[in-house]
Order: structure tokens, then sequence, then C-alpha cells
């Protein structure tokens, strides 16, 4: 299985490149189709003949929803059942039947199943015409860097893309990609893996710990969880940029929303788009009035919850998300202007502490578990975090330093971006020997601070 992290990913990336750039741009699409076949069939043989399936009966049906088709709603139904069902009786059939839940964990059901339905949608609204050859659409249906974690892709921007990427290797576009995809390795290997230690342990058992260190925890694991998601992102879009595509952009320094409205324009920001043009807008969205456009916002978020799994867990997170939209919307102006000063350093604390309240909800593997951590926080006793460090699972004070060097490496990075500050054009415009240093550095770093025998595997791959 070529997992991100493995060793053997990035052998395929290095022999994905040398056949890209020696095939004419107008046959890329074929490489890569052979590339996503290759790396879907070492994740699970029957999903990848699940999502075959599906994108066939897909493309069947999408010209037939076309405007001025006759019965549209037939195929559009079908079409449906084909992209959505596979999601649905696996994923949720799991509550009741736990083996099947297994079929699905190895691959991406979520996010081929949602871009597949938004395609169809596409062509029944006359965005797009209908895709004529199978193959193109099984293409993107099966794109491998967005197959286990996203980022969502629409039809129109990624295949022209695969038939017009720059015909020539471009060493200063690789070295950028290299890059980004360094960055999300340090964040996944140095940041997440190690916070995961602490995380899982506290919330395994969490009245064996003091209050101190469940909040050190819980706030640790929406650092876990950013760093670990926003660095497969990293890798993700790196990978594209050495092959010349221009891959969406899923996250913009979230932790410095000044509300949770714009923390859902900087996390999973493909998600949040695809979640906006293809169910709050059909909905009506703010078009109809305060009332109608808050019961929108909270249908669209309990969607949302249900998505990211079959558990009332997930079900309560969406909808306290959706809440807190609709009661920010109904605030005085003065409260809702965070721009500047004491008013944007408060608006980022309190969506973070919203952030961190509800995503432990989200960790939580029931709402009973949620209780008892909140229940932890409020009754146990203690405040100690870092004196007794090997209680939290790390074994030294410098793992803890460890640990808080990446954060802190992490959010200074952030701030420098949300200033416009951006380290890989700064560096490429830096003298050789600054750019040296530089790597040899993070090199070090890298070394220094990582976990290379993890637990293995990405968060956001079992949604």
């Amino acid at each position: 299985m070529f997992s991100l992290d493995s060793l053997a990913f990035l052998m395929f990336v290095a022999v994905l490149l040398g056949v890209w750039y020696h095939t004419a741009p107008a046959h890329r699409w074929r490489v890569m189709l052979g590339a996503n076949a290759v790396f879907c069939l070492s994740m699970d043989v029957r999903a990848f003949f699940a999502v075959l399936a599906a994108s066939l009966v897909v493309w069947y049906a999408a010209p037939r929803t076309a405007p001025g088709r006759p019965n549209r709603r037939f195929w559009l139904g079908l079409g449906l059942v084909a992209a959505l069902a596979p999601l649905l009786v696996l994923k949720y059939s799991g509550m009741l039947v736990p083996g099947l839940r297994d079929l699905y964990k190895p691959f991406g059901l979520a996010y081929y199943s949602l871009q597949l339905t938004g395609y169809l949608l596409d062509v029944r609204s006359g965005q797009i015409p209908a895709e004529r050859k199978f193959a193109r659409l099984f293409c993107y249906a099966t794109f491998f860097l967005s197959m286990t974690q996203g980022p969502f892709n629409r039809y129109d921007d990624l295949m022209p893309q695969l038939d017009g990427a720059p015909a020539r290797y471009d060493f200063q576009r690789a070295v950028y990609g290299a890059q980004r995809c360094a960055w999300g390795y340090f964040k996944k290997l140095a940041i997440a893996d190690r916070a995961a230690v602490v995380v899982n342990a506290a919330f395994a058992d969490p009245a064996s710990f003091n209050r101190g260190q469940l909040i050190f925890a819980t706030i640790l694991y929406s650092f876990q969880l950013y760093a670990d998601f926003s660095g497969y992102t990293d890798i993700v879009l790196g990978v594209g940029e050495m092959l010349g595509l221009r891959l969406p952009e899923n996250f913009r320094q979230p932790f410095l929303a000044t509300s949770v409205k714009e923390l859902w324009a900087r996390w999973h920001m493909s998600l949040s788009r695809w979640f906006r043009d293809y169910v709050y807008i059909p909905l009506g969205g703010n078009r109809r009035g305060a009332a109608r456009r808050d019961a929108n916002l909270m249908v669209t978020f309990l969607i949302s919850g249900l998505w990211h799994g079959a558990n009332w867990t997930f079900l309560v997170w969406g909808g306290l998300h959706g809440l807190a939209q609709t009661v920010e919307n109904h605030l005085p102006a003065p409260l809702r202007r965070r721009d500047k000063g004491i008013g944007r350093v408060l608006g980022i604390c309190v969506t973070f502490a919203v952030f961190v309240l509800t995503f432990t909800i989200f960790r939580a593997d029931s709402l009973a578990a949620a209780a008892a951590y909140f229940g932890g926080i409020l009754h146990n006793p203690g405040h100690a975090v870092l004196s007794r460090y090997w209680e939290l699972g790390l074994t030294s004070r410098l793992e803890v330093v460890e640990l808080l060097g990446g954060i802190a490496m992490l959010v200074g990075v952030d701030l420098l971006h949300e200033k416009g500050w951006h380290l890989r054009t700064k560096l490429a415009a830096s003298p050789r020997a600054v750019r040296w240093m530089v790597y040899e550095f993070s090199i070090f770093a890298f070394l220094l601070m990582a976990r290379f025998l993890s637990s293995g595997g990405f968060l956001y791959a079992r949604f």
C-alpha cells in the first residue's frame, strides 16, 4: 500500500515523474490513469472495482441528465445512487454490521463519492459538458493525489490541467514542490505523530489524568489534527507542483480565524466549497431571509457531520458548528467587527476555544466518552502538565520540548504567511549560501524531531 508517509510512495512518485516528463502532454492523462490504477489497486482491490462500477454508471447517466434530455430525474437518481451508495451502504450500515465498516477504511469512499456527485450535478446544470470517454472520467474519480483525503477537485479544473500540463521539466518548480513536501512530512512526523502519543493516552483513559493534562491533550489534538491533515495536503500539493498541476489549497492559517464562519473559509476549504455549492446554495443559501439562511446552515453542517462518520459525535460536532455560525449571524455589528487590535485577538482566542471544544467531541469514540473527558477536566484534581511528562506517554523532557518547538514553528510559519511573507519565495531569492544553510538546518531539525517509528497513517483517511 502506497501510504504517503512510506518510502514506497516516494519511489512511486519518482517513477511517475520520469514517465510524466517523457510523455507528450496530450497523453499525460493516460499516464495519470495508469498511476491512479496502480495506487488504488495497492490499497484495496475490491474498492478499486467499486469505484470502477460507480464511475461507469455515472458516466452513462450524466449526459442523460443534461438540460433538455427526457427522463432527466430518473438518470440523475441512478447516477446519485451509483456515486453515493457505496458510501452510504458500507460506511453507515457498518453501525449495524461492523464487518462492513472494514471494507471502506482503506479507500477514500467519502472523497470519490462526492467528486462523482459534483461532476454529475455540474453536467445536469449545464455548467460542463458530459465527458464522452469513460477512461477520462475514471481518471478523475481515481486521481491518486486526492483519493484518500482530498482536496476535492472540480472536473473542469483538474482534467484540462492533465491535458495541458507543462511539457518540460522545470527544476525550480520541482524544488518548490519538494520544499512543500518536506514541510508536510515535518508536520506529520515531528508534530502530529508525537502529539498523537499524548492525545491517544488521554482520550483512552481520561480518569487517569489530572485536569491540566487533559486540557493540554485536547489542545494538542487540535494541533495534531491540523499538522496531520495540512501536512498531507502539503505533500499532495507539492507532488502536484512537481507535475505542473495546481491543486486546490485546503488550509489558510485556520487558527488565525476570528469567527467560526471565517474558520470554515480557512479549514478544509475544498470540502467547505463543495457543501456550499452542492448543499447550501441549492437549499436556498441566504436568499430567502435570515430564518431560512440559519436553517440552511444547520442542515448543511449536520450533513457535513454525517459525512465524517456514522456516529452521534460527528452529528453533534456538525450541529455545534452550524449553531455557532447562526449565533454569529445575529450578533450586533460592533461584535462582528474583528479586523484589528484587541477585537481581532479576542476573536482568534474565542474561535480557537470553539474549535478545541467541538473537536474534543469529534475525537471521542462516543458522546459518553466525550462527557467523561469533559467531566475529567471539571472534576479531576491537579494542574501539573509537564512535570510528570511520562504519564502522558512521552519518555523524556526532550520529547516535550521537541513537540512544543514543532508547534511553535508551525504557528510561526502561519503568522508569517498571514502577513504575506512566504518562505519559499524569500528563500528562492536568497543567495546560494543562505539557501544551503537553511536546507542543512532543516534537515538537522527534521532528523532530530521526527518520529520515524510512528503509529502510521493519516487521520482524515478514515473519513
